[in-house]
């Protein structure tokens, strides 16, 4: 099955993508995902806000308290969905959670709400590849993209069935460990992009511990794709309702960065 043209689009670009995430329901998140388009992001990841992120730092755990906090459902983090695919037609959009609120209605039914919604693909970070029957079946027949993760600890012998299930894009998780400040060493970052690409045609995206467009910049140079998350989660707890410019000024920083970078084979 072909990735959604929306996902094939943003990786088929002259230059890599910059991937840019919020955490749903964690101040006005219409506006703040309207920001990171203008900005330039090539793909928005949403995080669906749940009680135990275990893969999160303090900065999106902190988001997802706030969102849980006023309230936000399931049911919102679609219909947020819905209207950002009114507003930015061709966008990817990709919502990044946990497994609970994706499989407790059935993976059917979550598939159909992201098809509904105009979603493109879904990470679930606690359902590992051993177990894609609880949801990837479901979200392929409906045309949405499981996206899996890769990690510094995925060996030789796990990764062939890492990249099996994934379709969009492979997202290599830069550090053992959880979302936040860690960063790791560019030159480790480049030795695994070069073992991800010589394993698959899949776009490979790196993500955990990117903040600034210095680093974006320097990934941009061997990956397909740049994912930033808690840079521009803090900003939305640092400014409320003032985030949106803030997000806008980084992301257009980091957009830059990302696009202008010297590509160089991994």
């Amino acid at each position: 099955m072909t990735s959604p043209t929306r996902l094939s689009a943003a990786f088929a670009k002259p230059h890599p993508a910059l991937v840019c995430f919020v955490t749903a329901g964690d101040g006005d998140t219409a506006t703040n995902l309207d920001a990171l388009v203008e900005g330039g992001a090539d793909v928005i990841e949403l995080g669906m806000p749940f009680t135990d992120p275990m893969a999160d730092g303090p900065a999106i755990q902190n988001a997802n308290i706030r969102s849980l906090g006023a309230g936000t459902t399931t049911a919102d983090v679609f219909a947020i969905a819905t209207a950002f695919r009114e507003r930015h037609p061709e966008t990817p959009l990709v919502l990044m959670g946990y497994a609970n609120p994706m499989v407790r209605r059935g993976p059917e039914w979550f598939a159909d709400q992201c098809r509904k919604a105009g979603v493109d693909g879904v990470i679930c970070v606690d359902i590992p590849p051993e177990e894609d029957e609880a949801l990837g079946p479901a979200l392929r027949a409906a045309g949405i993209a499981p996206i899996r993760l890769a990690t510094p600890t995925t060996d030789h012998k796990r990764l062939p069935q890492v990249i099996a299930g994934s379709e969009g894009f492979l997202y290599y998780v830069s550090v053992a460990g959880i979302t936040g400040k860690q960063q790791a060493a560019q030159q480790s970052i480049e030795d695994a992009v070069a073992i991800l690409k010589a394993a698959t045609d899949l776009p490979v995206a790196v993500g955990f511990g990117v903040r600034t467009p210095e680093q974006a910049g320097a990934i941009a140079c061997v990956a397909d794709g740049v994912v930033v998350g808690s840079a521009l989660v803090e900003l939305v707890g640092e400014h409320g309702a003032d985030a949106p410019r803030h997000l806008r000024t980084l992301t257009a920083g980091l957009a830059k960065a990302v696009h202008s970078a010297a590509r160089t084979s991994a």
